[in-house]
């Protein structure tokens, strides 16, 4: 709209000035040596006008011949450009989906047609990363980061490819480089975070804790999470070293993260230590509502010393009641009352627990039923149920089960990644919804004691065959007569001989009757008879005796090593003499 309107200015101011020249009177004459030329004034503006004209296309002209190289180069060098930005795209495609072959072919052409491309370069080291070729990746990182503009990105891929050599030393180095090249770099300061704290340098690791705060990394409750956690590992690890500063440590520790299992164990064994009790047992008692753990439970029972085990138990109780229906708070309560000799109330504590057992809970039946009654059998049958029970909480991290708490993970290198739960491992699947005891254990836990061993009755045994045969052989031809089964004797070693049955029981009637259209083989030899055997049943914690009578080393008559002859007469012996 803007240039129609002065398209229209224009026309009309230039139809205004040749209308004011053609009213002008009036000749121009122009004189130059011997050239004379006189003309009326309109003629002479136009022939300036037309003179100007040509000048400016003449220049034009020239102009368009002079830089017709330099336009030539430039094109060229565009669709050179082109070209290497067509194939940076296609070997990005390609790294993407997988193909090797194919984004090599592309590097290549970017590196041919783009080489002061960062892309290009990008490219490169990326496709040496696909293809496996770890030399030709570092080289195209260090490119990189001799350039200003890819220095981080050259840094970041040399630190990966120092991870996958397993070289820690040169990955810190690179990292520490790059956090100095730019303190927001979140890789760089993880890393630097993870190697320090591997180290033990709990001051260096507080120090980039810091810088990631101030960077904007991390926000307030998570850098005081952080921070609780690098104080109490530092108090730890002071424990058995400076336990002033390693208690500094710890208390600073309990108010920046209150939740700390670790810290509130800690904090309130040195409160104890200091007779101040009730700010011990306040420490527990807030970790313990957010999350239970039996160090807590411990903690709490022991945190006046020299208190009885029933005092114990009254202050255990007190602190299960906070967490009802927890498996900890069970789980301490029957410790409790275990050590107390107060059984009755260790079973009604994991009486909500024992249709579905984990081994910590199994195992502590077990020691309720050795403690209690002293009963061998049922302890066994909890401690097999143990065996195959769910497994309890742990400490783990990306997979990784210590026994301890740690800081870090040692897979990842991440801070405060240890969580108290029940391992991937342990976790149900569809194949293994639930894990069932076995008859055997069923049978134990719901019987009454088992009966001593050797006792048993004579009226349920009988004689065992003296040749018992392994296997029947089978008739030739079709008999109709039943064959009666043959029982093999158990693999495990007999009771004592049961005294003998004066009377053989009679015979089964056959089961099938006897067919008239096939007539029986006359010389067909008659199956020999075999005693029905029953096996003796034994009691499920009755180990047998041994097949053969225990031997007596005093009472073996031990024959003499035959020894070779000494003196004149072995020697004459050697000689044939």
């Amino acid at each position: 709209m803007y240039r129609i309107i002065l398209f229209l200015v224009l026309i009309a101011l230039a139809a205004t000035g040749a209308a004011w020249v053609a009213d002008q009177t009036g000749d121009v004459a122009l004189t130059w040596g011997s050239l004379h030329v006189e003309t009326t004034l309109a003629v002479f503006v136009l022939a300036l006008g037309v003179a100007i004209v040509a000048a400016i296309l003449a220049w034009s002209i020239l102009r368009a011949l002079w830089r017709l190289p330099e336009r030539i180069r430039r094109g060229r060098r565009e669709r050179r450009r082109a070209r290497g930005r067509h194939a940076i795209t296609q070997g990005l495609l390609a790294i993407g989906h997988g193909d090797s072959t194919a984004a090599r072919m592309h590097a290549d052409i970017a590196r041919r047609h783009a080489a002061d491309d960062p892309l290009a370069l990008l490219l490169h080291a990326q496709s040496a990363q696909l293809e496996g070729d770890r030399e030709g990746a570092r080289k195209a990182f260090r490119a990189m980061a001799g350039r200003e503009d890819t220095r981080l990105l050259g840094l970041r891929g040399l630190f990966i490819e120092a991870q996958r050599a397993d070289d820690p030393v040169a990955a810190v180095g690179i990292a520490e480089e790059a956090l100095k090249l730019s303190p927001a770099s979140t890789w760089a300061s993880h890393a630097v975070l993870g190697f320090r704290c591997a180290r033990g340098d709990w001051s260096g690791a507080l120090a980039i804790l810091d810088n990631n705060l101030a960077s904007g990394l991390i926000d307030k409750p998570a850098y005081r999470r952080q921070r609780g956690v690098l104080l109490t590992a530092r108090a730890l690890e002071l424990e058995t070293v400076d336990r002033d500063l390693s208690r500094e440590a710890v208390m600073e520790a309990i108010k920046l993260a209150p939740t700390l299992a670790p810290a509130a164990v800690l904090a309130a064994r040195y409160q104890s230590e200091a007779h101040q009790i009730r700010r011990a047992m306040r420490i527990v008692e807030a970790a313990w509502l957010a999350h239970p753990h039996p160090d807590l439970a411990d903690a709490y029972a022991h945190v006046k010393l020299g208190d009885s085990a029933r005092q114990r138990l009254v202050r255990v109780e007190t602190l299960a009641a906070k967490a009802p229906g927890h498996l900890e708070s069970a789980l301490a309560v029957a410790r409790a009352a275990i050590d107390a000799s107060e059984f009755s109330r260790a079973r009604e504590a994991l009486a909500a627990f024992v249709a579905a057992p984990t081994q910590r809970v199994a195992m502590l039946m077990a020691e309720i039923e050795r403690t209690e009654h002293g009963d061998s059998g049922r302890a066994r049958a909890w401690t097999l149920r143990a065996v195959r029970a769910l497994h309890d909480p742990v400490w783990t991290a990306d997979g990784y089960v210590s026994d301890r708490w740690r800081p870090v993970s040692p897979v990842s290198g991440r801070l405060d990644a240890f969580q108290w739960q029940m391992p991937l491992s342990a976790l149900p699947s569809d194949k293994n919804a639930a894990i069932e005891a076995s008859p055997f254990e069923e049978a134990m836990l719901a019987a009454p004691p088992s009966p001593r061993r050797g006792e048993i009755s004579a009226k349920n045994s009988v004689e065992p065959p003296r040749e018992p045969e392994a296997e029947v052989p089978m008739p030739a031809a079709q008999d109709n007569s039943p064959a009666r089964p043959t029982v093999l004797e158990s693999a495990a070693a007999p009771a004592p001989p049961p005294p003998p049955i004066e009377a053989v029981p009679p015979a089964a009637p056959p089961l099938f009757r006897a067919r008239a259209d096939i007539a029986k083989v006359a010389d067909k030899p008659a199956s020999p008879a075999i005693p029905a055997v029953i096996p003796i049943v034994r009691p499920p914690d009755d180990p047998g005796v041994d097949d053969e009578p225990a031997s007596d080393e005093f009472a073996e008559r031990i024959a003499p090593v035959q020894g070779q002859a000494g003196g004149w007469r072995g020697f004459l012996s050697r000689w044939g003499g």
